[in-house]
């Protein structure tokens, strides 16, 4: 794989270049972790001494330009700046002036001494949320160190790796608006100098469509908003003449716009249904290598709060109309009660297969639905149609209960309705419940909901389904001898499958006890027992303490938060890994940390110990990825710009629905 240079790099033989070194030295420091946790091997600083080069992407200061002209050294500004900018740099090595600076000063004999401690009678929230921070800043800086400007960071082995020949972001643009949630200003700087010098999406290669648009469009967006609209979030650091405050004010909606022309042409198929993937230079769609060559259709339906925010900024209305056309198309199929099978032919519009899922390649869809009603503050009616359409369809067809617990149950129909019921849940399906108390509150609490108008039996029904679904995916972690769930959980359960018509009464309360019963009813497969770092249950709980405001989220986050230090930290400082199984002690490491772990997980966890008017979830709408969006109305230019088919009491359209009676009725002489 070729490695090409971004512009502006400055001259690594350049006589300033030691005074580089000494000057962004310290964004690389990273301090010692101990070798395990149950060794008691403290957290050590590290690094300040040290005689390392800069990162290939590490970027020049802005005062790094070389004058030709010879005056007295006395009158030579630079000269005199040098030296300032040597003095500063020299405190900034120090940490005098970093926001972990007290920290590093500290030298904390174990950052994680915590772990072993009473649990307190009174619990301070503020300071679970400056550890979940810890953690956030031994990942980023490993990641700095070891693999800067990698769009992969592989922490066992210290290593980076690139997605596409010159790297995407991957890391560095996901990880954005959580740096600037944590108010941590200098790593932003530095990560806000490589999006505007180093990036480029002008690449021949091929990239997913869906992925590249929730973690780079979206991870740009989010920041463009975070920085516009709350500054105290992201203050530019101000390096003298010359300073970034004013070039990078608009870099990442310039980026971002960038990114999204080229996206575009993923739309162009026959149907307007996007294809998997596009090459970002040729801007040329390109269809699935697997699945027949179908898209997935939680990928293609998951776009567009994405493209509607870009389109809101920027007055280009092509973006708002091309994903618009998909969920038209989408919704054309007219499936029964709202469940769409996971694939979709790109250039015919129509379904591949009947599987129906709400995990891999099904979630976001059902997610999206109700997002985009709120993202244009209700405007869009059609939305919320299709959402209590296809939450009643779950309700009707794929909630079981486990066998002899009753557990709540969110299963598979891998031949579609009315064909056998899997007892299989993803992780990824642990978005449901937080979603489902996000629509039925519409983001207020849950006590404000009650007392708008708009509160009745239905959404006492959905907040009760999402407390018992968010119990079943905290039950995956509490099932699992690390404390941390697996990819996949399957259940026992009744035979025949019972159903919520069957009026089960959920179990309330899932024991400590190492032989309660309820732990039976999981079960969890050897192929299924690695754990991604994933944030389903963390955004779930998120949702849940902020609509509700009972403080066993909080907690249940905590013992979740605790789990992945323990399990999941490398040690020497290098950051926290994907495990192999959740099921052994120790548990056996992988040697990647995903992207979603910063963008998504520990903002999560940050986010659920922080005070609920940070971000309020009735001002703001969060991606897939866990990027943030404004809510904002459609005005004048922009509309919903297609209607619903007329459907039957099942869903299926009229027409459809006549043709299928007409062939099932009997031929009469």
């Amino acid at each position: 794989m070729s490695f090409s240079l971004p512009n502006n790099v400055p001259s690594f033989n350049h006589p300033q270049r030691r005074l580089e070194d000494h000057t962004w030295g310290s964004s690389g420091a990273v301090p010692k972790q101990r070798a395990g946790v149950a060794n008691g091997v403290g957290e050590k600083i590290n690094g300040y001494f040290d005689k390392r080069e800069l990162p290939m992407y590490k970027d020049k200061p802005y005062s790094y330009a070389a004058s030709a002209r010879q005056s007295p050294l006395w009158r030579r500004k630079r000269t005199l700046a040098g030296a300032l900018l040597f003095f500063l740099g020299t405190l900034y090595w120090l940490g005098a002036f970093t926001e972990s600076g007290s920290a590093r000063k500290k030298a904390p004999e174990s950052a994680w001494s915590w772990l072993g401690r009473k649990e307190p009678d009174v619990i301070d929230w503020q300071v679970r949320r400056e550890q979940v921070k810890e953690a956030f800043i031994l990942s980023w800086d490993a990641y700095d160190q070891h693999a800067w400007g990698f769009d992969e960071y592989h922490p066992v082995s210290k290593t980076g790796r690139q997605m596409v020949p010159k790297g995407l972001g991957w890391i560095i643009v996901d990880s954005l608006d959580t740096l600037m949630i944590m108010n941590l200003t200098s790593r932003l700087s530095h990560a806000r100098d490589w999006v505007a010098t180093a990036l480029n999406y002008d690449q021949d290669h091929e990239v997913n469509t869906f992925e590249t648009t929730i973690r780079m469009l979206g991870g740009l967006l989010s920041a463009h908003y975070l920085s516009t609209t709350f500054p105290e979030m992201a203050p530019l650091i101000e390096v003298g003449e010359g300073s970034a405050a004013e070039d990078l004010k608009d870099v990442y909606l310039e980026k971002a716009t960038d990114l999204a022309d080229r996206l575009l042409g993923a739309y162009e198929s026959e149907s307007g249904i996007p294809f998997a993937s596009v090459n970002l230079q040729t801007r040329k769609g390109i269809p699935s290598h697997a699945d027949g060559g179908a898209s997935s259709t939680a990928e293609a339906a998951s776009l567009q709060l994405e493209m509607k925010y870009i389109a809101k900024l920027t007055g280009e209305k092509n973006y708002w109309d091309k994903t618009e056309k998909v969920m038209q198309v989408i919704d054309d199929n007219g499936v029964e009660d709202g469940l769409v099978p996971i694939f979709i032919y790109a250039n015919s519009g129509g379904f591949r297969g009947e599987n129906i899922r709400l995990g891999s390649r099904g979630d976001s869809y059902y997610e999206y639905l109700i997002k985009q009603y709120l993202q244009t503050s209700k405007q869009e009616p059609v939305y919320l149609e299709m959402w209590d359409q296809a939450l009643a369809g779950v309700r009707k067809h794929m909630i079981t209960y486990s066998h002899p617990s009753n557990i709540t149950v969110l299963g598979e129909l891998p031949d579609g309705i009315g064909q056998a019921l899997s007892p299989k849940m993803d992780h990824l399906v642990c978005f449901m419940p937080g979603t489902i108390a996000l629509a039925a509150t519409g983001g207020l609490t849950e006590a404000q909901a009650k007392q708008s108008g708009n509160w009745g039996p239905k959404q006492d029904e959905e907040m009760r389904l999402a407390r018992e679904l968010t119990q079943t995916c905290w039950g995956m972690y509490k099932v699992a001898a690390t404390g941390l769930a697996p990819e996949i959980a399957h259940f026992t359960i009744h035979d025949p499958p019972l159903l919520e018509k069957d009026h089960v009464r959920s179990l309330d309360g899932l024991s400590e006890k190492k032989d309660a019963a309820w732990r039976s009813d999981y079960i969890i497969k050897s192929n299924d027992a690695h754990n991604l770092q994933r944030p389903e249950t963390a955004e779930s709980l998120f949702y849940m303490w902020r609509i509700t405001g009972d403080e066993q989220y909080r907690r249940w986050g905590w013992d979740m938060f605790k789990a992945f230090i323990e399990h999941t930290d490398v040690g020497a400082g290098a950051g926290f890994t994907s495990l192999a199984s959740v099921m052994e002690v120790p548990a056996p490491q992988r040697d990647n940390m995903e992207s979603f772990w910063l963008a998504e997980t520990l903002k999560y966890f940050y986010l659920l110990f922080s005070p609920d008017d940070l971000l309020p979830l009735d001002q703001v709408v969060i991606n897939t990825e866990a990027h943030f969006f404004p809510r904002f109305e459609l005005g004048q230019l922009f509309s919903t710009g297609w209607k619903r088919k007329p459907r039957n009491a099942d869903g299926k359209i009229v027409e459809a629905a006549k043709a299928d009676a007409d062939a099932a009725r009997p031929n009469l002489p």
